[in-house]
């Protein structure tokens, strides 16, 4: 792997938790924990503070543990990502959407001992848990890997038919 791609890797990874802090700076500026504000008829900025990590799973974990199981969740995708340098560009934006979602919670995590989320949908009395930026990242990274799986195996099947 080039040293330019470690370079432009890192930098998209970095102004992706810078973003995501960003937005959490401006959450915690603007919205008491627990303050609403809607955006549009299905959409509201809802402030909360998320001890645990995915729908407030692993709440009871606490601090260094999901300090640690954060870590070693960037530590295994950046392992991952390393391993499957010839993945292509789909991949490549997964995995870098993942591990800078992870940093950005992993801030959140260390300095605050929680996670700011903030973006809730909702729809008359059904609401889905609420999220942040890093949490969209991280989904938006996995959906992406495993989109270029389903290419990646039909291709192969395609070839091996054709052989």
């Amino acid at each position: 792997m080039s040293g330019r791609r470690i370079v432009s890797a890192l930098f998209w990874i970095i102004a992706l938790a810078a973003l995501d802090q960003l937005v959490k700076g401006w959450i915690i500026a603007s919205l008491a924990v627990g303050g609403h504000m809607t955006l549009l008829p299905f959409l509201s900025l809802y402030h909360t503070q998320n001890t645990g990590i995915a729908f407030s799973f692993l709440s009871s974990f606490h601090g260094l543990g999901l300090v640690i199981l954060t870590l070693a969740v960037i530590g295994l995708v950046l392992w991952l990502w390393w391993k499957n340098t010839g993945h292509s560009r789909l991949a490549h934006i997964g995995y870098l959407l993942i591990v800078g979602g992870a940093l950005g919670n992993l801030i959140d995590r260390v300095r605050l001992h929680y996670v700011t989320d903030y973006i809730l949908f909702h729809i008359s009395n059904w609401s889905f848990a609420v999220f942040n930026l890093a949490d969209a990242f991280i989904t938006i990274g996995a959906a992406l890997i495993v989109l270029h799986e389903i290419i990646s195996s039909r291709r192969d099947k395609r070839n091996k038919s054709h052989n």
